[in-house]
């Protein structure tokens, strides 16, 4: 598995080999101790798995608090997303920096997003299929938000904004400067 690091060096791209034949492919796409070695040490507790039908549906960004703040690995089985990863931690170097990277069926990269990140992504295809591993249970009331569209990140979701499809709780979140439950 090839492990590249983005600007932001928390944030993993991780590509699996895949091994294919005439008949189609076989690809170890999660192998703990490999993930251990690539410094992604963590037990996964939960996946989860999406269907974004429009292309240009948006969702993001989102967190949770410690104690259950979550660390995602995310991959695409169908069509596409870009990726987005904003550090939310206080007194970081990189606080209210974010790195984008694009995650498809056909490229076959997934990305570690750690805790003490605000996650989000589009979808740059039709009926576009994301499954995530995180490693904290859903917790409604650890859950926290942040806008998608916020100008003082300035992330380029390479859709035009007033087409974006977003979920009624998605355009509620505060921006960064007014969202009091962050990362230490």
């Amino acid at each position: 598995m090839e492990v590249i690091s983005l600007a932001i060096a928390d944030v993993k791209v991780l590509i699996p080999k895949r091994h294919g034949d005439h008949r189609g492919f076989f690809s170890e796409v999660y192998n703990h101790d490999a993930f251990a070695k690539a410094g992604i040490d963590l037990t996964f507790l939960q996946d989860n798995h999406s269907m974004s039908g429009p292309k240009g549906t948006l969702r993001g960004l989102h967190y949770q608090l410690p104690p259950m703040a979550q660390g995602k690995l995310i991959r695409v089985t169908k069509g596409a997303i870009l990726d987005v990863a904003v550090d939310i931690r206080r007194g970081s170097p990189t606080f209210g920096q974010h790195v984008t990277d694009v995650v498809s069926a056909e490229n076959w990269k997934q990305i570690f997003v750690p805790a003490g990140f605000a996650h989000g992504f589009v979808t740059l295809e039709p009926d576009t299929e994301v499954i995530y591993k995180v490693n904290a249970l859903y917790s409604p009331p650890h859950e926290r938000g942040i806008a998608w569209n916020d100008p003082a990140l300035a992330i380029d979701w390479r859709i035009n904004p007033t087409a974006a499809i977003l979920s009624v709780r998605d355009t509620k979140h505060p921006l960064l400067r007014q969202q009091p439950d962050l990362f230490p």
